[in-house]
């Protein structure tokens, strides 16, 4: 699943061990879902997107993911 994570960590000037500090879960965590390798519950994504001041939607390209799925599923 495609999330914004690397980006909206990146533009705050975070590292992912930071990152990965503040929502509780290893450095590796924040490497597989910034690779798309794994889709972060749902109260982690809740935990990030507090993190960032944005909604879990757009964290977690929810609309965007939704669209693709369609698509393949079409």
């Amino acid at each position: 699943m495609k999330t914004r994570v690397r980006e909206l960590r990146t533009a705050s000037k975070m590292t992912q061990q930071q990152l990965a500090d503040l929502v509780h879960v290893s450095s590796r965590t924040i490497i597989s879902i910034e690779k798309e390798q794994y889709n972060p519950s749902l109260m982690l994504a809740y935990r990030m997107a507090l993190v960032f001041g944005v909604s879990v939607e757009y964290l977690c390209c929810l609309r965007e993911n939704k669209e693709h799925e369609d698509e393949n599923l079409s």
